[in-house]
């Protein structure tokens, strides 16, 4: 293992009674500062939900079916933004507890 134990990191999830050490995700698939953000959307793509603590940025087209869940909320602004500029759709961008309108420039 290329960190010690104690500097693993775990993530939690009450719904399923578990915790894990990202020891896979650091040291198999090399992931490093990505390693949380992978375990929460793979634990989110096999159980329907995400682990504890961990709550995605939502942004929701008010036009048409597209939309994105992210962990990061730079990357779900860039969707936002993108998908706006290109459809001239606006967007809701929820996260931090707060929505925000991303309209068409």
């Amino acid at each position: 293992m290329s960190e010690s134990a104690e500097n693993v990191p775990t993530v939690s999830c009450s719904r399923c009674g578990e915790t894990w050490t990202l020891s896979h995700e650091l040291d198999e698939l090399g992931l490093g500062n990505g390693a949380l953000e992978a375990f929460a959307i793979d634990h989110r793509e096999h159980t329907g939900h995400y682990p504890d603590d961990v709550t995605p940025w939502v942004a929701d087209c008010r036009h048409c079916p597209d939309g994105v869940e992210r962990i990061d909320e730079t990357a779900a602004r860039r969707w936002a933004n993108s998908h706006a500029r290109h459809t001239g759709h606006g967007i809701d961008l929820d996260g931090d507890g707060s929505t925000e309108r991303v309209t068409p420039e």
